[in-house]
C-alpha cells in the first residue's frame, strides 16, 4: 500500500508523492547537476513521498547489461544504496496500472515510459520527469 500524502496550500489540494523517472534517479544519484531546479524542490523537500517503480529497476538492469549505462556498483547495490540514501520507497506495478495500459493513447514508444504514465495515473501520483512526450498525457509532471 502505497502512502499518498496530500496537503492544502492556498486554498486546494497538492499532492506530495511522486514518481520518479528512471533518468532522475539515476542522475539523483550521479549529482551530476541534470535535475531542473523545480524537481530538486520537491525530491529535497522531506515532506514528499518519493517512489520508484520496478520497471525503472528493470530499465537500469538492462542498460547497464546491455553497456549503455555505466555505474560504479552492480544495478542491485546501486539501486539499493541511493534508495535508502535519498529516502525513495518502492512502488509496486499493480494490476490496475497493468490494465490501463492499453488505454494510453501511443503518443510514447518506450515501453517503460509508457508503464510509468500507466502506473502514475493509476496511483494518482505525479511524475518527476525531464520527458516532453509524458507530458502529452493526461498525467501531472515536475521538470
Amino acid at each position: 500500500m502505497i502512502c499518498r500524502k496530500t496537503n492544502w496550500r492556498f486554498g486546494r489540494a497538492v499532492n506530495l508523492s511522486y514518481l520518479l523517472d528512471t533518468c532522475v534517479f539515476i542522475w539523483l544519484a550521479s549529482l551530476e547537476g541534470k535535475l531542473s531546479l523545480p524537481a530538486r524542490q520537491v525530491i529535497l523537500n522531506p515532506e514528499n513521498f518519493l517512489y520508484l517503480s520496478p520497471l525503472s529497476v528493470v530499465e537500469i538492469e538492462m542498460q547497464f547489461h546491455l553497456g549503455r549505462l555505466k555505474m560504479k556498483q552492480a544495478p542491485d547495490q546501486f539501486v539499493a544504496h541511493y534508495r535508502e540514501r535519498h529516502g525513495v520507497e518502492t512502488l509496486p506495478f499493480q494490476e490496475p496500472a497493468a490494465l490501463s495500459l492499453a488505454k494510453l493513447p501511443p503518443l510514447h514508444r518506450d515501453p517503460f515510459d509508457r508503464m510509468l504514465i500507466a502506473q502514475a495515473i493509476s496511483e494518482g501520483l505525479s511524475i518527476i520527469t525531464p520527458d516532453a512526450k509524458i507530458r502529452q498525457y493526461p498525467v501531472r509532471t515536475i521538470w
